[in-house]
Parts: C-alpha cells; sequence; structure tokens
C-alpha cells in the first residue's frame, strides 16, 4: 500500500493536529522574539521586561504539555493540512509578535506604573488560566462531567480570561494603541468560541441550564 494510504487505512487525516501547528507557532514566536533582541538590541526595561512576559508564557504552554500530557488528548485534536499550518505559524506565530516588535520600537523609557500593571495582570493571568487548565484536567480524569466549582464556580470560560489578562499584560508592556489589536484579536476569537462551547455544554450536561444563571460568560458580574 502507498505511503499517502496509510492516513485512511489507520482512520487519520492527512497533515497534523491543530495543536502541532500552535505549537510550532509558540516556538516561531520565541524565535522572532530573540532575533528582535540581537538585531535591535535590549535598550531599556521595556523590552527586558517584555521579552521575559512572552517568553515565559510560549515556553509555560509547551511545558504544560509536557507536565501534564494529558493536556495532549484534550487540546485542538482536529487535523490541518499545510495551508492551515503556514495560517497558523503566521497568524499565532507572526502577527502575536506584534506586540514584541513595537516593545523595541519604542524608544520611551517605561515607567513603574506601567510595570506594575503589566505584572499583575500577567501573574493573574497566569495564576487563573493554569489554575483552570490543572482544576479541569484533573476533574475530568477522575471522571466527573461539567466543572463549576473552584475557579470555574463564577465565570463559565474563566480560562479565557487568565489569557485575556496575559495578552493585555504585553500590549501595557509594548506601550502604544497598536500593540491591543492582538488581545482584541484574541478576544474575538474567544466570543466565538464561549458562544459554540456554550451550545455544546448546553446540549451535553443538563444542569449547565442552573451553571449559566450563577455564572457569568467571560466577566465576572458583567457578562
Amino acid at each position: 500500500m502507498a505511503v499517502t494510504d496509510q492516513p485512511q487505512r489507520y482512520g487519520k487525516k492527512p497533515g497534523w493536529s491543530q495543536l502541532t501547528a500552535i505549537n510550532t507557532a509558540k516556538l516561531l514566536t520565541i524565535v522572532l522574539l530573540l532575533v528582535l533582541a540581537v538585531l535591535m538590541g535590549v535598550q531599556g526595561m521595556r523590552q527586558a521586561i517584555y521579552l521575559s512576559l512572552h517568553i515565559s508564557y510560549c515556553s509555560w504552554w509547551l511545558l504544560e504539555q509536557w507536565l501534564f500530557p494529558e493536556r495532549r488528548q484534550q487540546l485542538f485534536k482536529e487535523r490541518v493540512g499545510l495551508v492551515e499550518f503556514g495560517l497558523a505559524l503566521l497568524f499565532v506565530g507572526v502577527l502575536y509578535s506584534l506586540p514584541g516588535l513595537l516593545a523595541f520600537l519604542n524608544p520611551v523609557p517605561i515607567v513603574p506604573a506601567t510595570v506594575a500593571l503589566a505584572l499583575v495582570l500577567f501573574s493573574f493571568g497566569s495564576l487563573i488560566n493554569t489554575s483552570a487548565d490543572i482544576q479541569k484536567t484533573t476533574a475530568k480524569a477522575m471522571g466527573a462531567g461539567l466543572v463549576s466549582d473552584g475557579i470555574w464556580r463564577r465565570v463559565r470560560h474563566v480560562n479565557y480570561l487568565g489569557d485575556l489578562l496575559r495578552y493585555l499584560s504585553f500590549a501595557v508592556v509594548a506601550g502604544t494603541g497598536w500593540a491591543y489589536l492582538v488581545p482584541g484579536m484574541v478576544l474575538l476569537i474567544y466570543l466565538q468560541r464561549i458562544g459554540v462551547k456554550e451550545k455544546q455544554m448546553g446540549a451535553k450536561y443538563p444542569q449547565f441550564s442552573d451553571y449559566q444563571k450563577r455564572s457569568s460568560r467571560l466577566l465576572p458580574g458583567i457578562w
């Protein structure tokens, strides 16, 4: 049998998983940020802080899958072809690096208040997102159905909230309005996913309607 026939034989579509594409894009982001540091130089605290935050974020994304291999079985399992793989590299790898480029182009020294705000956003965002992922992964491994307690008690998509806070921290460090395009685009993507997930969970879990009444979608007490 020809090699090209093997995916059909094993019930898989040809190509890569979405997770592989995203992981490659995260690695590309790290490379691009390091290239910026080499070519443009780290001139001050703005660039140093940006590098530490964004590279830490990408590194943790990859490290989390090694520490919790069961996460790989839950994340982005759909198959993608060459075009979709390339788009992931362009969008997640290159475009998401835009605030980093703007941080290196910004000659204005970063002030302590901006540093403090960025660190608070990044720290709480990382804590919220990681706690939510670990709680859900553990609960699912133990056979739980709808996870609606703990950090998920008040916000139904709290992992998205944590991720948005981290992307906001990158824009804050960059210090220009254009940098907020990235968290804005991430927000639009998450709003679309929230709509899909709400319908899926409503159809899958009978208790979801009660969960909706006592929780918010994304912003606690607001929406």
